[in-house]
């Protein structure tokens, strides 16, 4: 959780996500170590697209069909290494149907304009990799706890690649599917319901418990501090920075033909900026900023850095909303002693 060489505390988004649906996990997996019991066959799968797809971009090819050639072969390679157990020889040419898929929809969708979009770039850039996956990013936000030692601390995220789009450059993470956005994922602004799904997560009045929305708005936070950074490191002038996401297993546009044994499917695409962007704010920096989200960032990370990782505050609602999917119930002594009483 620090930096030794700089002794600045460092924290992730990740972290940050978990920590939202509850301290205690928190402390189990990002303070103590301990691992989950579960594998996530998607997350695996997911990991051998983005491999592919980032290969095929790092090509140097900008021709759609020429990229969706190199990320096939890089696929069929990654695949034949894939060790993942399926209950048949069908499921698992099925599951590489559904992969090849995904990765004609990408290309057909977004990534030759992507492609080009590096090019252009990097052309301009001072040096520097555009290109993952796992591309760092990390934001320095300011620790306001007189109980901790450290008066800035840093946050890390990933993207896996930037590319130029206008007077943009646009930081792009695959993900598994979009459904932690919640409603941010139909959104395109801050003011109205999105502004309240924040403010009421924190409201020690309010029942309601968004962690996933609230963290991808934390990462949004992190990634385009992370990005105005990066321009600035590669000499890219006064951009605008913006985050999207893409999803590789949403499985909610896929369309199999058994009788013909194909696989189509389709793929969504979220800004999440705007989403993100408090326009009174913008309108002062003319940068993407949210003061609201910001400084709610940086509170979470100094409770983070000085502990303890005491769940109680809302308890009610973890215990009705993170324990039942919880890989650390077995630990958690505030579980136990929920589940265990004596009447009497």
């Amino acid at each position: 959780m620090t930096d030794d060489a700089t002794t600045v505390p460092v924290l992730d988004v990740d972290g940050l996500r978990t920590a939202l649906h509850c301290p205690r996990r928190y402390e189990f997996a990002h303070v103590h170590g301990l691992e989950g019991s579960d594998d996530d066959a998607v997350d695996d799968r997911v990991d051998v697209l983005r491999t592919a797809i980032c290969d095929a971009l790092r090509s140097g090819e900008t021709d759609r069909e020429a990229l969706e050639s190199v990320a096939g072969d890089r696929l069929s390679t990654l695949w034949n290494d894939h060790d993942e157990p399926f209950h048949s020889g069908t499921q698992r040419r099925h599951e590489r149907r559904v992969l090849e898929a995904t990765l004609s929809a990408y290309f057909e969708r977004v990534g030759a304009d992507h492609a080009a979009g590096i090019e252009r770039l990097d052309a301009k850039a001072a040096g520097g990799e555009l290109i993952g996956p796992g591309l760092p990013l990390s934001s320095a936000v300011d620790v306001l706890d007189e109980t901790v030692e450290a008066e800035r601390a840093r946050i890390d995220a990933t993207v896996d690649y930037v590319y130029g789009d206008g007077s943009s450059i646009v930081g792009v993470r695959f993900v598994p599917t979009l459904a932690p956005l919640g409603r941010l994922r139909y959104r395109s602004d801050w003011e109205g319901d999105v502004a309240e799904l924040f403010t009421d997560h924190f409201d020690d009045e309010s029942t309601a418990f968004e962690p996933d929305p609230v963290g991808s708005l934390f990462e949004t936070a992190v990634v385009l501090d992370g990005l105005r950074g990066l321009r600035d490191r590669l000499e890219l002038g006064d951009r605008t920075c913006r985050y999207v996401q893409i999803p590789l297993a949403e499985r909610s546009g896929t369309t199999v033909n058994w009788v013909r044994d194909t696989v189509e499917t389709s793929l969504e695409v979220v800004d999440l900026t705007d989403v993100y962007v408090d326009h009174h704010t913008y309108g002062m920096t003319h940068d993407h900023r949210n003061e609201t989200v910001d400084d709610r960032l940086a509170r979470i990370a100094a409770g983070l850095l000085s502990g303890p990782f005491d769940p109680s505050e809302r308890w009610a609602q973890i215990a009705e909303h993170a324990c039942p999917d919880c890989e650390y119930t077995v630990c958690c002594q505030e579980y136990i002693a929920k589940e265990v009483r004596f009447d009497g």
